[in-house]
């Protein structure tokens, strides 16, 4: 009997060790983590150490111009940040990819990234914030390990569209929408935002034309919808650059003010479009602060200051309708952004 007890003894002690040793394992493991606490990104760095970080796009849109502004305000802002400013020239997720995977080998600290295809590179994006700290912008990646969305309440800004569907469509009307793929996040969330708005009205949404960011094929989509719906009562474009491959489609087939107009953002067609009454208006968002807010944000949080991020990691930037009736203030404000 004695001897069994001091087996038991022994075996109790080896476990009680054991256990030590893998909660210490735990606990270093705890403090490498990222920063925003999304991934198992880098630790805490020095904070008189020069930070590089990124701001990767999903595609080439005047839209991202603006966003380059405010990461070169948040440049000005916070000390000791380097950052590169990178867009995928096609589009494409594969292309995004190469991307990231040169700013890693680079030694990136953080990248702010809207993700072309995120349910397809969560897998992808978990890796990335295992090295660097990642932060989604424009797009969100809710199910990968970000550390916190910057940008629109995309599902918020599609209801937006609709209320203004319902609006220039009082006795409702059938309704095509253009968007570049329907795999990002926030074309999702914006179409299902407009056919919540719409729901119980006689505003009816025929279909989806999508075309990979190819500005050709997004004024063709818009040409044949014109041919083969000629009772079409509405054209929606949920990208930045669907807005003014619309109106041309439209202004080609002299069916302006005969065929509604709704879209995102806003390129200068765009705007231009809205001030003329070609355009019934126009769902903008805040680009410059998507850029400034992601880049101050990663800076702080890597240098310990996670204040930023709430616990929901997501940091809404609010939209607006632009009219006819507000267009021209709302120019003046994005000239002076630009510098213009």
């Amino acid at each position: 009997m004695g001897l069994q007890i001091s087996r038991r003894g022994f075996v109790t002690a080896a476990v009680a060790a054991v256990a030590m040793i893998l909660s210490a394992c735990g606990n270093d493991t705890n403090t490498t983590g990222t920063a925003g606490g999304g991934g198992t990104g880098p630790a805490k760095v020095d904070p008189n150490k020069t930070l590089k970080l990124a701001f990767v796009t999903n595609n080439t849109s005047d839209f991202w111009t603006i966003a380059r502004a405010g990461v070169n305000k948040a440049k000005e802002e916070v000390p000791n940040i380097e950052v590169e400013f990178q867009m995928p020239g096609d589009g494409q997720a594969a292309t995004q990819k190469r991307i990231v995977e040169d700013l890693l080998v680079k030694g990136i600290d953080g990248i702010a990234i809207s993700p072309i295809d995120p349910s397809n590179q969560t897998q992808f994006l978990n890796d990335v914030a295992a090295k660097a700290m990642l932060v989604t912008q424009d797009s969100d990646a809710p199910q990968s390990n970000r550390s916190v969305y910057v940008g629109t309440d995309n599902t918020a800004a599609g209801r937006q569209a609709g209320e203004l569907l319902k609006k220039v469509l009082p006795n409702g009307g059938k309704v095509m929408v253009f968007v570049g793929t329907l795999d990002a996040q926030n074309a999702k969330d914006r179409l299902a935002g407009v056919k919540d708005a719409i729901k119980g009205s006689k505003v009816e949404i025929v279909d989806t034309r999508t075309d990979d960011t190819d500005r050709v094929r997004a004024k063709a989509n818009v040409q044949d919808t014109l041919v083969k719906y000629p009772d079409i009562a509405a054209l929606v474009g949920l990208w930045s650059y669907n807005g003014p491959a619309i109106l041309g489609a439209v202004k080609e087939a002299n069916k302006v003010g005969k065929v509604k107009l709704v879209t995102f953002d806003e390129e200068p067609d765009t705007l231009a479009g809205v001030k003329a009454g070609e355009i019934e208006g126009t769902i903008v968002q805040q680009p410059f602060e998507f850029g400034r807010q992601s880049m101050t944000i990663m800076a702080k949080a890597l240098r310990g200051d996670k204040s930023m991020i709430p616990a929901s990691k997501q940091i809404f930037v609010p939209t607006q309708v632009i009219d006819k009736g507000n267009v021209d203030e709302f120019s003046a404000k994005l000239k002076s952004y630009l510098g213009k």
